[in-house]
């Protein structure tokens, strides 16, 4: 058995999925290839790898945006099914995904002569770096897919640790009621080194931008710890947070879902909570 990893990049640079995702291929087996595509746009990754997909038995590709873009493509292409969202690798045959917003579990079997999964890595350990014994091979441009072309590409600068690698997250929900708001937790997030995150709610309000969403239609993340500050706890939320070591909630509302998921909860008002944590942080940093 062959393993082909479609490795996701960032300004010419493999994101830290990569090494999750060669954690899950193992389980698979020990002939693993990390291919790295040039191309574009998600039409022409998907033709480059067609011309080569036949020579493997499994394709991976993590569980983002850039995952979910080409492989279900490639899928329709090669006439196979897509197995999304694998949190565990039983054998070569056997996946286990979650669906129900992560209510229940689903264990399934494939008999496709290609087997192509997205991959959670917040349900992988990260390897070692990339060894000698995982091929690199860059895949060559050989499509020109004319009916679509990228124009402009508009990436958000981060000052803070990216979401889905970060070990403490600060995340906002409509309580902070507006966008400026938000700098409440850009504080806290400084005092805690933390990546800044958003409730679906938030983001459709236009607090904070795509990037920042967390949850089942956003990022899968899996903090140390993820602070959730003025979320509710609608069962999208909780899909994409439920694999966080601790989850600490702030929300005035006793009877708010977001307690029940809960490992701490504090019941207040978060404007008045957040600035004394802000102030005992700051003090206990200068210590």
């Amino acid at each position: 058995m062959k393993t082909l990893i479609i490795a996701e990049q960032e300004n010419g640079e493999i994101k830290p999925s990569v090494l999750n995702l060669i954690t899950a291929a193992k389980k698979i087996s020990e002939d693993i290839t990390v291919g790295l595509s040039t191309a574009n746009t998600a039409e022409n990754i998907t033709n480059d790898i067609f011309s080569m997909a036949k020579n493997y038995t499994h394709i991976l590709a993590p569980a983002t945006t850039f995952g979910k873009n080409f492989l279900p493509r490639l899928a329709a292409k090669l006439d196979v099914s897509m197995i999304s969202d694998v949190i565990e690798i039983i054998d070569s045959e056997t996946f286990v995904r979650p669906f129900y917003a992560g209510n229940a579990l689903m264990e399934l079997k494939s008999l496709d002569s290609i087997k192509l999964l997205t991959v959670r890595s917040t349900a992988f350990e990260a390897s070692a770096p990339i060894e000698s014994t995982q091929k690199i091979l860059t895949i060559p441009e050989n499509s020109n897919f004319s009916k679509s072309r990228l124009i402009e590409t508009e990436t958000t600068v981060l000052t803070r640790p990216e979401l889905s690698a970060a070990r403490v997250i600060v995340s906002g929900g409509r309580g902070l009621q507006s966008a400026s708001n938000f700098k409440l937790l850009e504080k806290l997030a400084d005092c805690l080194n933390a990546a800044i995150g958003a409730s679906r709610a938030a983001v459709d309000a236009g607090f904070v931008p795509n990037d920042f969403q967390v949850g089942q239609t956003g990022k899968v993340v899996a903090p140390d710890l993820y602070i959730a500050i003025g979320i509710s706890g609608a069962i999208q939320h909780i899909a994409g947070i439920k694999d966080s070591k601790v989850i600490v909630a702030i929300n005035k509302d006793p009877d708010a879902p977001i307690f029940q998921s809960a490992d701490y909860g504090l019941i207040g008002d978060l404007f008045d909570i957040v600035p004394a944590l802000i102030e005992r942080l700051t003090q206990w940093k200068k210590k």
